[in-house]
């Protein structure tokens, strides 16, 4: 069995096992055992996508098939919601695969993420295969937007759940800025969405000498353009979201003359922000809000296409600990980097809260406390700052950055400060060159509020 000893642990949680230390522990008893095994994971899409995954495994026996096929099983759930397919592919391991076919099904623990994966996200039965290690190959989807593509008439919007912004940019130069408030939540006409998009457009670029590129940036899973998943459309019928909406997009392009026009995750957009503020690249964003949000640039400067929705991916190894109620899931980043987190580790704290209050109330509370310098409030957030700095290691397994963007409201007040210090300190403590590499941000005000839509003017690509 692996057996992990922090260095570090949360006050109000010292049985966490952090993701990071485990799987190390397991990869350097596999790179040390005779007969190790080395496998590659691919996860596909539809349209011909591949990401490729390259790990080694302990050799197959009856005791190390228990840690074997958690490592597997974690690490497929954290790709498949760090990067998004239908189809999962593993090399020079049929046992973990037959296994994982159980897992993920319609009747397996991971129902959730069968279904998410499959019918929801690409309109196909998701399924996880045997291959040969030499069928296994990536291909990379075209890269979109980059740090300094501002070149051309642009513009670049931001649909929000309570305004849109809209941006009009010549050269780089902002020429026009505006913001108009909304409220798309509970809207059951389709017609409502592509009006207030349609509306704003207009009016940025009547400051344009000619439209040469769109960009946009909202809340929720895209995919090549379509919307799959998004809490905007939350009032609109099933049918009505299939019908109008996730066409929704391609039809607006079209109506504008068919220039390039690209939408992405506002995560990926704000992490696209970040980038063009510290004029650098290489950016991880991550918001503590009412969920755990992110977004991603690529050393390149580029977004990737990968869905980042880290709320998902397990960055704590134990089981039957802080459940998921969506997902059903143990251990997942929502119930650790969120409100949620909070609300779960304020009983634990001392600090108690009338019956019923809801978690941004909650959230206000602990923030109240921690003002007035309440040692209780503090044990909170020390231990959201512990449980983020063994997962910014985690993370950086998978993600190549420089930057770690910190934001969302759990971020504010003395609490966020208390979080990046006592995450610099676990990685200092046990990730000495890593935490070297990594500098942590905190967005401007400007950057928050106009730099999306800015940002998201520099997705489309220009030829």
């Amino acid at each position: 069995m692996i057996e992990i000893t922090p260095l570090c642990k949360p006050p109000l949680d010292s049985e966490f096992v952090p993701a990071v230390l485990w799987n190390r522990a397991y990869l350097k008893a596999a790179l040390a055992a005779p007969n190790s095994r080395k496998i590659r994971i691919a996860i596909d899409r539809p349209e011909g996508t591949t990401w490729i995954y390259d790990t080694t495994l302990l050799p197959v026996s009856p005791n190390n098939a228990a840690d074997t096929l958690k490592y597997c099983e974690r690490t497929v759930k954290f790709l498949l919601w760090a990067w998004g397919g239908s189809k999962v592919r593993i090399s020079n391991a049929p046992e973990v695969v037959e296994q994982l076919q159980s897992i993920y099904s319609a009747q397996g623990a991971r129902q959730f993420d069968y279904e998410f994966m499959g019918q929801t996200c690409f309109d196909q039965k998701f399924t996880i295969q045997n291959a040969d290690h030499s069928d296994l190959k990536e291909v990379l989807p075209p890269a979109t937007g980059g740090v300094g593509s501002l070149k051309g008439n642009r513009l670049g919007f931001d649909l929000g759940g309570s305004d849109r912004k809209c941006a009009a940019m010549i050269d780089g130069e902002v020429v026009f800025s505006e913001e108009i408030k909304w409220s798309p939540y509970f809207e059951s006409d389709p017609a409502y969405h592509r009006a207030g998009i349609q509306d704003s457009l207009q009016r940025a670029a009547a400051h344009l000498p000619s439209v040469d590129a769109i960009g946009g940036s909202a809340a929720g899973i895209y995919i090549n353009n379509v919307p799959r998943v998004g809490s905007l459309y939350r009032g609109i019928s099933p049918q009505d979201f299939k019908d109008f909406i996730r066409p929704l997009f391609y039809e607006l392009k079209a109506e504008w003359n068919d220039i390039p026009f690209e939408l992405a995750n506002d995560g990926d957009v704000t992490a696209m922000a970040g980038a063009m503020a510290i004029n650098d690249s290489a950016v991880l964003g991550i918001s503590m809000g009412t969920s755990l949000a992110a977004g991603y640039i690529n050393p390149q400067g580029s977004v990737t296409g990968w869905i980042n929705e880290l709320a998902f991916v397990p960055v704590d190894y134990r089981d039957g600990v802080a459940t998921d109620e969506w997902s059903g899931d143990d251990g997942c980043g929502v119930q650790y980097f969120s409100q949620q987190a909070l609300g779960r580790l304020l009983p634990r704290s001392g600090i108690t809260v009338s019956e019923g209050l809801g978690l941004p109330e909650q959230l206000e509370v602990v923030q109240t406390k921690m003002a007035e310098g309440d040692e209780r409030a503090l044990t909170i957030y020390q231990s959201i700052g512990t449980y983020f700095g063994y997962t910014i290691a985690h993370f950086a397994e998978f993600y190549e950055f420089r930057h770690l963007l910190f934001l969302g409201r759990v971020s504010s007040g003395q609490g966020g400060d208390v979080i990046m210090e006592v995450a610099r300190r676990v990685l200092d403590l046990e990730f000495p060159e890593l935490s070297k590499t990594i500098q942590f941000q905190t967005p401007d005000e400007k950057t928050k509020r106009h730099g999306q839509a800015i940002a998201a003017a520099t997705l489309p690509k220009i030829n």
